[in-house]
């Protein structure tokens, strides 16, 4: 049987030297230096120099010339040990003296150069993906891709779950992000949503007696677009029975450990457990990144009543201390002022207080607070000499989330986030549901299928905003990572969560009236977890934008631009979908 290849362009080593190979690849460079003619032969695999003599074999020389960029060629030759050798790549001590070469398909000239440090810009690479995917520092990303999912695999595997397929054409829900919808053909004026999540199917697997699922399964959400968020994007979906909140996070810690340690060769610590309120207090978000302090403080009793009106209007001042950093200069401080008034973050000003080596203090409010007022702002901020205290205020929610914006750009400018440290925890105790000013109605915070904690199961119907869920989130780094709760597994606690949501007792039938009903069968108490896979590739390869680990991303709009998608339909495909109505006769 002939082989195109015994070799791929990532293996050869001087082990290998006199001995005759056959490669494949795509031409990625091809120098011509008169007597003797170079190409980097590549694959996924790497590249490997291929060497062409003039006065051993013109002919074949002269052949070696003619080839262009991402041209497809089969070699065969001897390897040699390079004399001029490049310890950077894997195959940098050898190259192939060619005696044979084959094109196995010509190329045109590529859009853009394809190798590690490309000219081309991101929309034209993503309208040439298929090119964009040959380039190593993109390929790789799919490699840790790979891994990652086997891993998880092997880990749930070993731990008894079931890997079990759930539908993709389902029924669209009210909650949530919007739904993609597809029309049906056989049923006029019907539509089946993609799901946003295999939530219900997973709990209906539960009452079938598969007490531990997972799927690494496609997920779709109508909803704007970020570097952290597709309109199809991978979770590691799960869900177990029989189980109470502390089991589930024993198990998906041990699976985070695990991919850690066989992937990155990693050693996690023991996952910190915070509170929602703590985190909000704290940090100002749901997600804190807690590789730095910096923690917010209330400084609202220290710097109202002195005459300073933005202060004394507002419901609540904070601050944050960022240490060895009193020597931030005029220029630094209006920088940061213009940060905190953009409208992403909505902040109307900032002010500051230098407390410097020296002990003396020089703050942007000194005409309306005295060297002691300003003392206790420092000390109930936790000041130390030689630091900036950046002080927001405002309403209470809004002014804690502008100063966890600005907690985490001076951890930048600080180089206090170390990209190999990693801080897992799990957030506990969100609210149940949250008030909705435009619908004036209290929506679920998660989804409606979570329980509320155990002590708080009877303030469902009365007080259902000072109930607290019982669902966990894995941050890392500041990055949501995963999330989940136990579910509502009784239909008389889970029609008290529908009629608190708003739902009428007509709504909550149509709608999941096949859950309620499968519940009189016998639910098992259950509960579950999903892991953002995409997000979890991008941590892994170090970066903030999952697109990188996704083969086909859409744009910023939602869009493939390689293919053209979305796209119109002619009028003959809606009108058998039933979209467009027949002209009467």
């Amino acid at each position: 049987m002939l082989n195109y290849r015994s070799h791929n362009c990532g293996e050869l080593s001087p082990k290998e030297v006199n001995k005759k190979v056959k490669l494949c690849g795509w031409v990625q460079r091809n120098r011509d230096l008169g007597g003797m003619t170079f190409i980097d032969l590549r694959d996924r695999y790497g590249v490997t120099q291929l060497v062409f003599n003039m006065d051993t074999d013109s002919e074949l020389c002269e052949q070696a010339r003619q080839l262009g960029r991402e041209y497809v060629v089969q070699v065969e030759g001897e390897v040699k040990e390079r004399s001029n050798k490049n310890l950077k790549i894997p195959t940098g001590e050898i190259e192939i003296i060619v005696s044979e070469l084959t094109v196995l398909n010509s190329a045109i000239v590529p859009p853009f150069i394809v190798e590690d440090e490309t000219d081309g810009g991101e929309d034209l690479r993503m309208k040439y993906r298929y090119l964009d995917l040959r380039r190593n520092v993109v390929s790789q990303n799919f490699v840790l891709r790979h891994q990652l999912a086997q891993e998880t695999r092997k880990y749930l595997d070993s731990s008894g779950f079931l890997e079990i397929e759930t539908p993709v054409l389902i029924k669209s829900t009210p909650e949530g992000a919007r739904d993609f919808i597809v029309p049906s053909r056989m049923n006029a004026g019907q539509f089946y949503a993609l799901p946003q999540s295999p939530q219900t199917f997973k709990q209906l697997l539960m009452v079938s007696g598969f007490d531990k699922y997972f799927q690494i399964v496609k997920c779709f959400r109508d909803e704007d677009l970020r570097a952290d968020r597709q309109p199809e994007f991978t979770q590691i979906d799960c869900e177990m029975s029989f189980v109470t909140r502390d089991n589930i996070l024993e198990t998906f810690e041990g699976l985070t450990k695990h991919l850690f340690k066989k992937v990155k060769n990693v050693e996690l610590p023991n996952f910190e457990v915070m509170t929602y309120a703590h985190a909000m207090e704290n940090y100002g978000n749901d997600k804190p990144d807690v590789r730095f302090d910096m923690k917010i403080k209330d400084v609202s009793a220290e710097f109202k009543g002195k005459g300073f009106k933005v202060f004394d209007d507002s419901e609540f001042v904070c601050a944050i201390v960022a240490e060895n950093s009193a020597g931030y200069t005029r220029k630094q401080t209006d920088a940061l002022i213009e940060f905190v008034k953009r409208p992403q973050i909505g902040a109307k000003g900032m002010v500051y207080i230098k407390y410097n080596e020296d002990g003396s203090i020089k703050s942007s409010v000194d005409k309306f607070y005295s060297q002691d007022d300003l003392l206790k702002v420092l000390e109930k901020a936790g000041a130390e000499k030689n630091s900036l205290t950046l002080v927001l205020s405002g309403d209470k929610d809004h002014t804690l989330a502008a100063m966890s914006e600005l907690r985490l750009e001076m951890g930048s400018q600080l180089n206090l986030k170390d990209s190999e440290t990693y801080c897992p925890m799990w957030i506990v105790d969100f609210p149940l549901v949250e008030w909705d000013e435009d619908s004036q109605r209290w929506h679920a915070m998660h989804h409606p299928f979570t329980s509320p904690i155990p002590e708080h199961m009877n303030m469902l119907q009365d007080n259902p905003g000072e109930v607290c869920a019982n669902a966990y989130d894995l941050v890392i780094n500041g990055v949501e990572i995963g999330g989940g709760s136990i579910r509502i597994h009784d239909k008389e606690l889970q029609k008290q969560m529908f009629k608190a949501l708003g739902f009428t007792d007509e709504e909550a039938q149509e709608q999941f009236g096949f859950l309620m009903h499968a519940f009189e069968y016998g639910a098992p108490p259950h509960g579950g977890i999903a892991f953002g896979f995409d997000r979890l590739c991008a941590m892994f390869g170090g970066t903030d934008s999952i697109r990188d680990y996704i083969a086909f991303p859409k744009n910023n709009s939602g869009r493939d631009v390689m293919i053209d998608a979305p796209a119109t339909l002619n009028n003959e495909i809606l009108e058998e979908l039933h979209l467009l109505k027949k002209e009467p006769i």
